[in-house]
């Protein structure tokens, strides 16, 4: 245990804080640090369906005697809690002989109050159980869970056959195959209670009685609270997650890549902490005995916040990128089995202007590989098929623009369009042929007009 012994007492009922949660107690926090009673740490448990509080005593030092164990067990007699209680005294150290036969003698005697002692070599087993390592005299999150980065009955690209589905004149089976890179993204999975009463002269004036619930991306730097719908996936797939192994996933996907958890689960928990503190802090206005109005700024303490739980779990961040012609299309999500949710779709855009989203219609043009939207998509005169406004070839033909794939094209037409009666080349302006017997008059005397008639 030689790097918790460079830790201060504070910091190791931290790391006792987070080892309590892992190993499932419930409501675990941290006495007043100013005057705990003997009491450094305090959870609970539910055993035959009864809760059951536990009051811990941190050690930070070599040798721990009979006088802290009997000091431990007056504080559970005055811990005032309605239903059984039971002490623990951890230590880096060890126990004395003394210290051992004052906590056996209390099993035997079925005292009301048993004490459980926890020594270093203690620690190192538990801090193995649950999957975690000592890093620099705190606890390093240690996960190989992850969500399934895709739907095992499914093909890997099936989330990109599905987005090409509805572009107009594009065929999946025309379709390569993408490129497909999925990233592990490390999260946290962040359970808190805040409950915390403000009172003036007048009574309370506000109550805060809540559990939160949110996820993080837990890479290095600041932890940043992920959206609703991607915070929802990871929630509700927490109970179906599989073993990060990279070399499965390998034979799948194209490129893999592991991120590693930013900070220990103490730096986890003082963020959300914060955090909570922000969210929940909010003005009142109140009116005082003197019929006065006031404003006060209810702002919980950090013993109001109590972590309930911090799950560490791998968000597979799944990017497919699909080459067509001059153009690549990406599009990347979140996964978790069959469901996603999307972060960048880049096939349902236009490559010619900012229009995205699934509410306009999109289509292939085959000339050169672009997805574009209706007012980039014209129709190619000889074929008769889709062109975009990027590649296609233009050229006005008595009053209107027409659209071509190329010159050869171009030219083929401008034969085809000498060689028209002047009333097939009317028609070739329908919009406005088929407005009235003047516009097609108009029509036709600009046709004669141009062509040196009259």
């Amino acid at each position: 245990m030689a790097v918790l012994d460079d830790l201060s007492g504070f910091e190791f009922e931290d790391v006792m804080e987070d080892v309590f949660r892992n190993l499932g107690y419930e409501n675990v926090r941290q006495a007043d640090r100013t005057a705990d009673e003997g009491r450094d740490v305090i959870m609970e448990e539910v055993v035959d369906g009864r809760r059951r509080a536990i009051i811990v005593e941190c050690k930070h030092t070599g040798t721990v005697g009979r006088p802290v164990v009997q000091k431990l067990h007056s504080a559970i007699a005055t811990f005032d809690f309605d239903g059984p209680k039971r002490g623990m005294v951890v230590t880096t150290g060890r126990f004395t002989n003394p210290a051992q036969e004052y906590a056996n003698r209390l099993q035997q005697n079925d005292d009301p109050h048993p004490i459980e002692l926890l020594d270093g070599e203690d620690l190192r087993e538990i801090a193995d159980e649950i999957g975690l390592d000592l890093y620099n005299g705190r606890i390093e999150i240690l996960c190989d869970e992850t969500l399934r980065p895709y739907d095992p009955a499914a093909d890997v690209d099936a989330a990109v056959a599905e987005a090409f589905r509805d572009i107009e004149n594009i065929e999946a089976t025309d379709l390569p195959d993408p490129h497909s890179v999925v990233t592990f993204r490390p999260v946290v999975a962040v359970t808190a209670d805040t409950n915390a009463v403000f009172e003036t002269s007048v009574g309370v004036i506000h109550r805060i009685n809540d559990r939160t619930r949110f996820v993080a991306h837990a890479e290095r730097g600041q932890p940043q609270v992920v959206d609703e719908d991607v915070g929802t996936l990871v929630t509700e797939n927490l109970h179906a997650t599989v073993d990060l192994d990279t070399g499965q996933f390998g034979e799948v996907f194209d490129d893999i890549e592991e991120r590693r958890f930013g900070q220990t689960q103490t730096e986890y928990k003082e963020w959300a902490v914060e955090r909570l503190q922000q969210l929940h802090t909010t003005t009142v206005t109140y009116t005082g005995d003197n019929n006065v109005t006031y404003n006060k700024t209810c702002e919980p303490n950090r013993s109001d916040i109590s972590v309930q739980s911090i799950e560490p779990v791998y968000l597979p961040e799944v990017r497919h990128t699909t080459d067509i012609q001059e153009y690549t299309y990406p599009y990347e999500y979140y996964a978790a089995g069959p469901s996603r949710v999307t972060a960048e779709d880049g096939i349902h855009q236009c490559v010619h202007c900012e229009t995205s989203g699934g509410d306009e219609t999109y289509t292939y043009c085959s000339n050169c590989g672009a997805i574009a939207c209706s007012s980039h998509i014209k129709t190619e005169r000889l074929e008769g098929e889709p062109v975009c406004t990027g590649c296609a070839v233009t050229e006005r033909f008595a009053l209107k623009t027409k659209y071509f794939y190329d010159e050869e094209n171009l030219e083929a037409f401008r034969e085809e369009y000498a060689a028209m009666p002047l009333h097939e080349k009317a028609m070739e302006n329908k919009w406005l042929a088929g407005g009235s017997v003047v516009a097609t008059l108009l029509v036709v005397v600009g046709l004669l007009v141009i062509g040196g008639i009259i």
